[in-house]
């Protein structure tokens, strides 16, 4: 399986977007589980729900992070901005309420998550968008020379 499928996986298993992305690559860092899942938690649904940036693509940042440690803040935030520009050629946007409206579906804000039903996933572009910020991480851990396990 790969990064994307599992990172895609991980969102219909009930984690947030940026969970989702962040485990995803949970073999390839040395930190527990435990840690990138409440270090992500809060960046979900664009930032606390707040429908700013996606949360795929900040997670996705969280894993160019901890996959590159050592990289110096200028490189690092090219590497960002590789993922951001990567994702938005694709989706039209990195903005998790625009990427909703798209979709059709309301940008709400209030903090409490919507409950998640096999409706719920059905209307959503969530799990596509997790699929591509995954996949765009993987491709420069790859372009790189960052061997993954998958």
């Amino acid at each position: 399986m790969t990064h994307a499928e599992r990172a895609k996986n991980n969102f219909l298993n009930g984690y947030n977007c940026a969970q989702s992305v962040v485990l995803a690559f949970a073999d390839e860092i040395d930190v527990p589980e435990k840690i990138l899942l409440a270090a992500a938690m809060p960046l979900g649904g664009g930032l606390g729900r707040l429908r700013e940036t996606c949360g795929a693509v900040s997670g996705g940042a969280v894993a160019l992070g901890l996959l590159f440690p050592e990289c110096p803040k200028a490189e690092m935030y090219a590497l960002v901005q590789e993922l951001a520009h990567a994702f938005a050629a694709k989706n039209g946007t990195i903005n998790c309420g625009q990427l909703l409206r798209g979709a059709g579906l309301p940008a709400e804000t209030v903090p409490h998550p919507e409950e998640r039903t096999q409706e719920y996933y059905r209307k959503r572009p969530c799990p596509e968008l997790i699929f591509d910020a995954a996949g765009i991480v993987a491709d420069i851990c790859r372009r790189r020379g960052r061997i993954l396990s998958c």
